[in-house]
């Protein structure tokens, strides 16, 4: 079974976050509760007008152009078509295809098709937004964009249940998480509280900090080595995993073989793609280290939030 014994309520106006691994059972979910797939036993009660952003391009006609799949999605929401009308430049305009509106969506990118199926969704005054992994697609632009629409559709009292591996974005969109495992809740409460049992769960297969004495793909002069990293808590404690807006310090360690007369430590910060996000050493932002001697030696840079 993808999902068995599952049971909450979401109140009118509620956003809330859905956590959970791989193949946890959070994409069933929200086809369940958007009537894609009907459950083989239990029951499920949605009041209100719901749309649904579950895969890119999911409700579009391949042979329809932009605007006519804009005007078929909204008549299958119930909508007249002067409603659809009105709504119909801040679509466009929001998905940024202006050109290609009177195009057939089979000739769209999957961006193209991500972003204007998501500003149907969000725009066509739906009382519940269903939003699965809407942010591993797209630029960032586009992200913040969709972000900015759920918090605005959350301020006027809309209902939105958002899936998203993001914990940051969850934490900040959503006040309730639901973490579902293996088909089941495994846990129900205040986003922070979730997120960081959530998180916990992959501590143990990971470590705090990294031995890198036994590393033979050096160069340079060996005049100092890397010996070790470390992530710790303003308390000084190892940190298995790291929460965004938590308070950490990097601690580097190493091996100077000798004295050196000014010494510049670095550390730079990547994605998961390798992307440089983040740069910073003592030689931009001080203090000076003069004639540091040999011996072991740790470096900590602060990082406040």
């Amino acid at each position: 079974h993808a999902l068995r014994g599952v049971n909450f309520e979401i109140e009118r106006g509620e956003v809330v976050g859905l956590i959970g691994r791989n193949g946890a059972g959070k994409s069933t979910m929200l086809k369940v509760l958007s009537r894609i797939t009907y459950p083989t036993s239990g029951h499920f009660t949605v009041n209100g007008r719901l749309s649904a952003m579950l895969e890119v391009g999911t409700g579009f006609h391949e042979e329809l152009t932009g605007r006519e799949n804009i005007f078929m999605n909204g008549s299958i929401m119930g909508m007249r078509k002067s409603e659809i009308a009105a709504k119909i430049d801040q679509i466009v305009e929001f998905a940024g295809v202006e050109r290609f509106i009177d195009t057939p969506i089979k000739r769209y990118s999957s961006g193209m098709r991500l972003r204007l199926g998501f500003a149907v969704a969000a725009h066509l005054d739906p009382d519940i937004l269903l939003v699965d992994e809407v942010l591993a697609v797209g630029d960032a632009e586009f992200q913040k964009k969709c972000l900015d629409s759920m918090d605005e559709l959350r301020g006027g009292g809309r209902t939105v249940v958002f899936v998203s591996h993001n914990m940051a974005a969850v934490e900040n969109l959503c006040r309730r998480v639901i973490w579902i495992d293996q088909g089941k809740v495994h846990m129900d409460g205040p986003a922070e509280e979730v997120v960081r049992s959530y998180m916990a769960t992959f501590a143990s297969a990971q470590s705090g900090g990294a031995d890198l004495a036994a590393i033979g793909s050096r160069v340079g002069t060996g005049q100092a080595r890397l010996s070790g990293a470390e992530f710790l808590d303003p308390q000084g404690q190892t940190l298995n995993f790291i929460r965004s807006g938590d308070a950490l310090t990097v601690r580097v360690r190493a091996q100077l073989e000798e004295m050196i007369p000014d010494l510049h430590v670095g550390l730079e910060i990547r994605n998961e793609m390798g992307l440089l996000l983040s740069i910073s050493n003592n030689w931009m932002t001080g203090p000076s280290l003069v004639r540091v001697p040999a011996g072991a030696h740790a470096f900590d840079l602060d990082i406040e939030a």
